[in-house]
């Protein structure tokens, strides 16, 4: 009974894992290529946007950055934060 108990938390805790929001001011390129809609030339452009420019503000920055319009980022709302800006710091 126990391990089926451990097996149940592990998979409710993946599961909380997988569904998370992808914070923009930590995530690395890996984690940025995993969002439906955000490729490898996306992703570092996210990457190198914030290490020029610092931490986003909103989501809705990600307007800056070169490839992303309004309706892609309509799309990604739900999968994407802003988290704590202060994780990265600008070069």
């Amino acid at each position: 009974m126990k391990r089926v108990i451990t097996l149940g938390l592990a998979l409710l805790a993946s599961i909380g894992t997988a569904f998370a929001a992808v914070n923009l001011n930590t995530a690395t390129l890996a984690e940025l290529d995993t969002l439906k809609g955000v490729g490898p030339g996306k992703a570092k452009a996210i990457v190198e946007y914030r290490e020029k420019n610092g931490p986003f503000k909103s989501v809705d920055d990600l307007t800056l950055v070169k490839g992303f319009g309004e309706k892609s980022i309509e799309k990604l709302r739900p999968d994407l934060t802003v988290g704590d800006g202060n994780a990265v710091k600008k070069k």
